[in-house]
Order: structure tokens, then C-alpha cells, then sequence
């Protein structure tokens, strides 16, 4: 069990709010995406493609940073810290349920070997205001 989102994380999560994932390349250097994110308590939960460069990263090492702030209060933000835990189980029904929370349209059909993971970030730490 993780620590609890401070209620601006919450917020901001349940809005249409962009983030940024940073995880941890081989050589220990940051590599970070914007990307679409919803929550589930506590936990933050993003998609992701098998073989791209993050999920790479959190099969090696699955601490990951999330950072976001409100669009029209830009000293308003939080950053997430934790562990991811990766499934293939509702891959490709999350990335529906984001792409009609941020574009209102269904998302467009993918190559079969693209294959679709649910991470799911646990918070270690809060920050922000």
C-alpha cells in the first residue's frame, strides 16, 4: 500500500490534466512522456506499448515520477513517486477510457504487435501544493 494523493493530485488527475512520466534508462539518465493518466484510489494508471522505451525501462526498473500542474495555476502541481506494476489484462480498454476523456473520440485501431499494458504507478511520495 502506497501513501495517500494530496487532494491537488487527486484533482488534477480526474481533470483532463497532461503528465509527465519519467522512468529510468539503463545508464541511470531520466527518460520522460507526456501521456494521458487516470486514477484508481490512490494509484495513477497510464498506457503504454510493450516494446516502447518506458515500458522497457519499468520491466528493468519500476520506479517511475509523475509530474503534472493545474494549466491555469502553474505553481499548482504535485509529483508522484513510486513503483509501477505492468498487465497486459485491459490494455487496450484503458487507452479507450483515456482517449474519450481527453479527445472524446475512440482511439484509433493499432498494428496487432502493438501490445497494451496498464500501469500502475503506487505513490511512495507526494509533492507539490
Amino acid at each position: 500500500m502506497g501513501v495517500p494523493l494530496s487532494d491537488t493530485a487527486r484533482r488534477l488527475v480526474d481533470e483532463k490534466t497532461y503528465v509527465v512520466v519519467t522512468t529510468v534508462n539503463p545508464d541511470g539518465s531520466p527518460h520522460s512522456t507526456v501521456l494521458w493518466i487516470k486514477r484508481d484510489g490512490d494509484d495513477l494508471i497510464f498506457s503504454t506499448i510493450t516494446s516502447r522505451r518506458k515500458a522497457r525501462n519499468l520491466r528493468r526498473d519500476p520506479r517511475a515520477s509523475v509530474s503534472f500542474y493545474d494549466p491555469a495555476e502553474p505553481y499548482t502541481y504535485a509529483t508522484v513517486n513510486g513503483t509501477v506494476t505492468m498487465t497486459t489484462e485491459g490494455g487496450r480498454e484503458l487507452i479507450e477510457e483515456l482517449s474519450m476523456k481527453y479527445n472524446g473520440r475512440p482511439y484509433p485501431e493499432e498494428p496487432p504487435e502493438h501490445i497494451r499494458v496498464v500501469c500502475r504507478l503506487t505513490p511512495t511520495s507526494v509533492l507539490g501544493r
